[in-house]
């Protein structure tokens, strides 16, 4: 029975294999007049049985053999990835320069009052486009929704460059963080969707890389361009940067993208009240913590109204993205593990540790040390070029190794570290000293970025869309509320420090203080000057102590993770169209739910038609009826 059973495969797979090679020699995509089935649906069904059984033995122990390395990737994998670190390097070099900028750019269009909105707007648009940037991506394809992130980039930056208000400025920036949402958010996915979770820590080292390059890059060209030629180039400079990227986008990046049950019934079944609920509760604290303690006092109803309907609004979000929707936004089932909750409480708390640093540090060089714009990015570059090589560290380290536990207790140990000698920092302290303690801060805050792993190691790889982009989410809503918090902070710590002298006939109660006495302490005769650095800087220590026990806080989050394998497995609907040639090939099964498991054995081998093959066609209906027939290449099947 064996036998002929065999003889009968053997027969099906010669005829099988012939039709495929017709077909692809002379582009043909029905099968050949007259072909019939040289077996029955009996056999069919038995032979489906039998690669369930085949895939299930072969992937039971993923380490009895090891798996395909990246050198394997053909060079239409490595294109697209240098189109995903194109786009990356946008948003990063983005928000490396313009925070060194600031200043300057606050006293040329006399912003003093509303400073705080120029990164409030771009990270709160930037959280408002990422619940939608997932289900959007699912709807549209990934490539078509990255497309549109850079164009809401460019047309962002071109506003910023061109902004003759700061009115008009703060707009441009909020087009801008649409954009730089989307990218984070898809850059993200993408990778997750051609690369297993084993095997992605190389590939967040080059992604690390690329954004250590533009940080680095940033706070020079921020301070050059804002002291010597104009900070308007800093926008400028991003209109052939987008060019090049959109070029690579379109040209090279081709993904698949399954079938929805019809565009209006996909977009109308988007969870669009729970995404309001989100964005308009959001909207509504931001609002409240920007005008709190600046523009009015926190005792003010313009304060306290909208900070009140904007945290019950994020309570009743809440309750009805997990009781009511049918098709939330956020699944339940990614919180079903403690280990991905864990790793969304390090996400939020990191973002918001990160944003003050970023942008209360050079703040200190040039209001405390004097120091101008290009200098101070000077000052800074130590923590700017320490964040990336760390986040490249660490996704070597995790890859190799898979503990990602230990990688966070020493990541959060080193910011708590590096944040609490911040303290340390006042008018007569020397540049040198600056350089490990930032060092210390930022190797720690590079290490937090592998709470990717954390976040996906429980989850299945159908989910990674919703999960990455719930993370990104998370991590600029808590960087709108640390620059916003910040200022406020800083603000009325300088109220309360600040010589009556100095206070009394440089501001008004309507002045952003914090940036304002930047441009004007160069200008006060001694000693009043030293006394305005010294308040400065005493002020900023509220900042350093809060980020310190918010560090401590992280840590203590790392000891609820569990220690999960890093599995093998990758979304099949959305990898790279295959080639003709098939240059791009890996040993990979394609399950029932979606999904590819890399086939840890190598001892098999795929015949037949593949159902996500570009040459199966939406009208070939035939062709996907089809199975994937998988024959282990060195077995008896008589046996």
């Amino acid at each position: 029975m064996a036998f002929k059973f065999t003889k009968v495969l053997i027969v099906f797979v010669i005829v099988n294999r012939c039709t495929f090679i017709f077909r692809r020699l002379f582009g043909q995509n029905q099968k050949p007049e007259g072909f019939e089935r040289p077996y029955s649906s009996q056999h069919s069904i038995l032979l489906q049985e039998y690669l369930r059984a085949s895939t299930v033995m072969s992937t039971i122990d993923p380490t009895s053999a090891p798996s395909k390395s990246s050198q394997g990737r053909g060079w239409r994998f490595w294109v697209i990835f240098l189109a995903l670190c194109s786009s990356l390097f946008l948003s990063a070099i983005d928000l490396a320069s313009v925070s060194t900028a600031l200043p300057t750019i606050i006293h040329h269009l006399n912003g003093t009052d509303s400073f705080a909105w120029v990164s409030a707007a771009y990270t709160l648009s930037c959280t408002a486009i990422l619940p939608f940037s997932g289900k959007l991506a699912d709807i549209f394809g990934r490539k078509a929704t990255l497309v549109s992130a850079l164009l809401f980039f460019t047309i962002g930056s071109a506003i910023c460059g061109a902004a003759p208000t700061m009115s008009a400025l703060i707009a441009g920036r909020a087009v801008q963080g649409i954009g730089s949402g989307a990218i984070q958010s898809l850059v993200l996915i993408i990778v997750a969707d051609l690369v297993t979770l084993k095997e992605r820590g190389m590939f967040i080292s080059m992604t690390g890389t690329t954004w250590a390059i533009a940080s680095a890059a940033g706070p020079f060209l921020g301070g050059a361009f804002a002291q010597y030629v104009t900070w308007r180039w800093l926008f400028y400079l991003n209109l052939p940067l987008c060019a090049f990227a959109l070029a690579i986008v379109i040209i090279f990046l081709h993904l698949e993208k399954p079938r929805t049950e019809g565009f209006w019934k996909t977009l109308f079944a988007m969870d669009w009240i729970g995404n309001f609920l989100i964005i308009g509760s959001s909207t509504s604290v931001m609002l409240a913590l920007t005008w709190a303690g600046v523009s009015y006092p926190w005792s003010s109803t313009h304060v306290i109204v909208p900070l009140a309907i904007g945290l019950v609004g994020l309570c009743v979000a809440m309750v009805y993205e997990v009781f009511v929707v049918e098709n939330p936004t956020v699944p339940k089932s990614i919180f079903a593990s403690r280990t991905a909750v864990a790793g969304y409480v390090g996400t939020f708390l990191q973002g918001g540790v990160l944003m003050i640093v970023l942008f209360y540090v050079p703040a200190y060089f040039q209001a405390v040390k004097l120091a101008k714009p290009l200098l101070s990015g000077i000052y800074f570059l130590p923590l700017m070029a320490a964040i990336s090589p760390a986040a490249v560290a660490q996704g070597i380290i995790i890859g190799k190794t898979g503990n990602y536990k230990l990688v966070n207790l020493v990541g959060w140990g080193l910011m708590c570290l590096g944040t609490g000698l911040l303290c340390l920092l006042g008018p007569n302290t020397s540049i040198g000293v600056t350089v490990p303690i930032q060092i210390a801060a930022a190797v720690g805050i590079g290490l937090i970025y592998s709470t990717q792993f954390v976040i996906l190691a429980p989850i299945e790889p159908t989910l990674n869309a919703q999960a990455l982009s719930f993370m990104v989410f998370l991590r600029s809503f808590a960087q709108s509320w640390s620059v916003a918090i910040g200022a406020t902070l800083l603000q009325n710590q300088l109220k309360h420090r600040l010589p009556p002298s100095f206070s009394s006939t440089q501001l008004s109660f309507n002045a952003d203080i914090s940036y304002t006495i930047i441009q004007v302490i160069p200008t006060l005769s001694e000693p009043l000057r030293t006394q305005v650095r010294t308040a400065f800087a005493e002020s900023l220590v509220l900042l350093w102590k809060v980020c310190a026990v918010v560090c401590a806080a992280g840590f203590l989050s790392v000891f609820a993770q569990q220690s999960i394998a890093l599995h093998e497995k990758k979304d099949a609907r959305f990898g790279m169209k295959k080639m003709r040639r098939g240059d791009d090939s890996e040993s990979e099964t394609t399950r029932t739910d979606g999904l590819v498991e890399k086939d840890a054995s190598n001892g098999l081998e795929a015949v037949g038609t593949q159902q996500d093959e570009v040459e199966a066609s939406s009208n070939s209906s035939s062709d996907s009826e089809l199975p994937i027939i998988i024959m282990p290449v060195n077995n008896d099947l008589d046996r």
